[in-house]
């Protein structure tokens, strides 16, 4: 066995501790020997939990790029904004990267971080963990093996809960599409699969159509105020109430409590009162400032024309994504949560109308259904040089992905039909 990979994690929070864990799980892997963080807190929690001495710790990408490299690779989990300032001296530096998805909120700054990484040699991978997930990676396989012919339509679904709407995107950071359009923010691992079924073939035409009717003023019950804990006549009988949401039920309750990251242990009083006064998490979730879509549809044809479409709908009771895939042999239709899928076949010689395979997937909801900790391990592998796995494509698959975020969000707003250029 190699020694193990050695990284440093930029951007010591959820999604960059999360993937850092695999040093704790298999540490014949990974070693983590550095933490470049603003926040004093987050940096000596994450230095104390993975063992990074002193020397190890900094307080920017850019303070870590001055210095000489002393680690193989890089795990980067800023925020959207941050990706691509954080990335790219980190890559002239030496450092391989492990990037968060997804990359960044402007084709601009995509189109520069693809440029350095094809100048400097460095392996670039992003953060789509659903590639990895077990149900994702059995799909693939029986698309790898031909067993419904060549692809020419796919139709996705996203249908986001109430709960995690309401936390993310409506009261949390991503609110606003200048920060990240909805569908680069919670479809890009959905676009991302669509891109990497069709690996290789370019997305060419994208239009889209979506709205914001659900989170708004005009749908608000009579009686609501502007602050659950202060003005809502309604909140105990809310499904978005932020009592029941973040004290008592703790859903997405982490987001939550970044506005009182500063007490470094906070008590249920604390999160009550932060609540009531200036926590964003206390609004309303029908009177906010945000604009993002609340349902968005795009169509992507692809240079072979072959199709693609996917619906995000949000704040459904019952969360989880479909994915309906039609070959010119016979078609894959599975729910993820649910772990299964089934491949129909066309089947005149049996008499019957058609045959049909149920496959069940062993699948963990931890981690992106199981996806999170393989992602890091493939890219283990990628920084050793090994073979990677089936889930691991060239950048320009990521790269088309985002692509058709941007172009589904331009032909929203402009009522058009846009056309993706050919990266290759």
């Amino acid at each position: 066995m190699s020694s193990p990979v050695t990284a440093v994690i930029v951007g010591a929070g959820h999604r960059g501790v999360g993937y850092a864990n695999l040093s704790i799980h298999k540490p014949e892997m990974l070693k983590i020997v550095g933490v470049a963080d603003p926040d004093e807190l987050r940096r000596r929690k994450a230095a104390e939990k993975f063992g990074v001495p002193e020397e190890g710790l900094y307080e920017t990408a850019q303070e870590m790029a001055q210095v000489p490299q002393f680690a193989d690779a890089v795990i980067n989990g800023t925020m959207d904004l941050d990706h691509v300032p954080t990335a790219l001296p980190l890559l002239e530096a030496g450092y391989d990267m492990l990037l968060e998805k997804p990359i960044c909120p402007t084709r601009e700054e995509l189109l520069t971080l693809l440029q350095t990484t094809r100048r400097t040699g460095r392996k670039l991978m992003i953060g789509h963990v659903l590639r990895y997930a077990p149900f994702y990676v059995a799909i693939k396989q029986r698309l790898l093996a031909g067993e419904i012919g060549d692809v020419y339509a796919v139709h996705s679904t996203e249908a986001v809960s109430y709960h995690h709407m309401a936390a993310a995107f409506i009261r949390g950071r991503w609110a606003h599409r200048s920060t990240n359009p909805m569908l680069l923010a919670k479809c890009c691992h959905d676009l991302d699969l669509i891109a990497w079924y069709y690996s290789g073939v370019r997305p060419a035409y994208v239009s889209s159509m979506g709205a914001r009717t659900v989170f708004c003023e005009a749908n608000a019950p009579e009686g609501s105020g502007t602050r659950c804990l202060v003005d809502c006549d309604v909140e105990a009988d809310c499904a978005y109430s932020a009592r029941k949401n973040y004290l008592e039920q703790k859903l997405w309750a982490p987001y939550s409590w970044e506005a009182i990251e500063h007490i470094e242990e906070p008590t249920d009083e604390d999160r009550e009162r932060s609540l009531r006064e200036d926590n964003p998490f206390g609004r309303c979730v029908y009177r906010t400032d945000g604009d993002v879509m609340d349902h968005q549809s795009v169509i992507i044809e692809f240079e072979n024309g072959s199709t693609a479409s996917h619906d995000m709908i949000t704040g459904t009771p019952r969360p989880g994504r479909t994915v309906h895939i039609y070959g010119t042999e016979g078609e894959i239709e599975g729910f993820m949560e649910d772990g299964a899928f089934v491949v129909r076949h066309a089947d005149a010689r049996a008499g019957e109308e058609y045959s049909e395979e149920p496959v069940d997937v062993s699948v963990t909801m931890d981690g992106h259904g199981g996806g999170d900790l393989r992602l890091v391990e493939d890219f283990v592998a990628a920084v050793r040089g090994q073979e990677r796995s089936i889930s691991s494509t060239e950048i320009l698959d990521s790269v088309y992905g985002h692509l058709i975020a941007y172009a589904a969000d331009e032909a929203m707003t402009q009522r058009k039909v846009v056309e993706i250029e050919d990266l290759g």
